[in-house]
């Protein structure tokens, strides 16, 4: 009898600690908050010897977006041949659900791919798309159909970016928020999401009638004014300070907030590098009333601001670079070498836990660092070397992680590098903790896209290839 109450009591133990077991969907870039997070447990604290098993693979097409999972279904945004994919497949199988395709001419100026850039967006019953052209779409979750379209580069008279459109839009309410980086004065925009209307747009110089500021060099520079607000690659972010609802977009020109109601701009702060040729790639990171902004490019650095009482107005809470970017003080006197900035972030957004940021700090291969930094100071509590040769082949493989992105789940950061090493960490400030890293055959460089991680399945894209890894322990 007490063997078979004992054998009932396992069961419960057991079923109990399934039970506690968090699972959840990553709808849109970044995940479910937008922060890189995910409340997911039960993961791997260490790797197999022959990796963590693969649950599906598939080649797909060209493209740096990464897929979101909602209700049931993965969506992949991405180009094959001539057109722009949105595609939706079974979680658990990669098997598809269903497709909807249009034309696409875009080319990439600098000779990247041509795919998409900007993850969808899913809610309960709505799938948005950005495309690489600013092609803005509405699809139906469930089926594919489509519900609205807008064409942003047409209707706000955007400017060709550098490497395409890339900054993934976000929902507030009933709003769709947008980095459009249009002109005049249409920055941001905010569609009404079930219709696409126009609601408002806001930020840029209202007087602008059209200029290239691409950077050519065979081209006369462009001169900034201060006012001009072209999109980036970063998305914007939704918080609340001192009871003030703020987006906060981290555009070409620099930081701005905005009103979602009505898009009235709170404030502006100039972040840019002193070179034409540059843009803004990490998304901003907000913490209680201070907002990080950083950039790679030519020792932007980065710079902590707290948000005043009112709204609109922030003092400095800390900038790295101090002075002007180029400012001979921050030169090694010995070696002529200029001081590395504390972060500089490309295209990978920083983890925040515990007072800390986690980071690949570094604008090409060769810069490549794996960092913690204290967010309230930006000192560096350490660095780890992950350096190697400059714009390696397709499909190359090695074995530092180079520039990265990370997810935190289950108390562990799960890393990719950008020729697909994976490697879990325990977050730790006083020194980098390793606990396993893995090498994904299928993939190479460049994986840039950021991974995404739903129901104890990890997904990795490179350009041609969407992974699906189980993590659960």
């Amino acid at each position: 009898m007490n063997a078979r109450f004992l054998v009932l009591a396992l069961l419960l133990a057991a079923g109990l600690l399934r039970a506690a077991e968090v699972l959840e969907d990553w709808p849109q870039f970044l995940g479910p908050r937008g922060d890189n997070t995910s409340r997911e447990t039960g993961l791997l604290d260490t790797f197999p010897k022959a990796g963590p098993p693969v649950v599906w693979q598939r080649d797909i097409g060209t493209g740096y977006s990464a897929p979101s999972v909602r209700g049931g279904l993965l969506v992949l945004h991405h180009r094959v041949k001539d057109e722009e994919v949105v595609e939706a497949m079974h979680p658990a199988t990669g098997k598809p659900a269903w497709r909807h395709a249009y034309p696409s001419r875009y080319q990439d100026p600098f000779g990247y791919n041509n795919g998409p850039r900007c993850s969808p967006l899913l809610t309960a019953n709505r799938c948005y798309t950005f495309g690489a052209e600013g092609k803005l779409l509405c699809l139906e979750l469930a089926t594919g159909k489509l519900v609205w379209q807008r064409d942003t580069a047409k209707d706000f008279n955007v400017p060709e970016a550098f490497f395409g459109v890339g900054s993934t839009p976000i929902l507030e309410g009933d709003r769709l928020i947008v980095m459009v980086g249009g002109q005049p004065s249409a920055g941001m925009v905010a569609f009404e999401a079930g219709t696409g209307k126009t609601l408002w747009q806001s930020v840029g110089k209202a007087n602008w009638t059209g200029v290239t500021t691409l950077g050519w060099r065979t081209e006369a520079p462009y001169e900034w004014t201060g006012f001009e607000k072209l999109a980036s690659y970063a998305s914007p972010v939704a918080a609340t300070m001192h009871g003030q609802r703020h987006i906060f977009c981290l555009m070409r020109q620099g930081l701005c907030s905005v009103n979602p109601t009505n898009g009235q701009v709170n404030f502006s702060r100039w972040f840019q590098s002193q070179a034409n040729d540059s843009v803004n790639a990490m998304n901003p990171v907000v913490q209680g009333d201070t907002v990080l902004v950083s950039a790679a490019y030519y020792r932007s650095g980065a710079v902590l601001l707290r948000v005043k009482p009112d709204g609109k107005s922030f003092d400095e809470v800390w900038r790295d670079p101090a002075r002007h970017p180029f400012d001979m003080a921050d030169r090694d006197p010995v070696t002529g070498r200029w001081k590395i900035p504390a972060l500089e972030l490309h295209w990978n957004t920083p983890i925040l836990l515990d007072g800390h940021l986690y980071a690949f700090s570094g604008r090409d291969e060769p810069d490549a660092t794996f960092r913690c930094v204290e967010f309230k100071t930006g000192k560096v509590k350490w660095s780890r070397d992950e350096r190697w040769q400059k714009s390696p082949p397709h499909g190359t493989q090695f074995p530092v992680y180079g520039r990265g992105s990370a997810i935190l789940a289950d108390g562990k950061l799960f890393v990719l590098g950008e020729a697909g090493l994976l490697g879990i960490f325990k977050p730790n400030s006083k020194q980098p903790e390793e606990l396993a890293r893995w090498q994904a055959p299928m993939l190479g460089y460049p994986t840039w896209a950021a991974p995404m991680l739903s129901h104890k399945r990890l997904y990795l894209r490179s350009e041609d290839k969407l992974v699906c890894l189980d993590l659960s322990r």
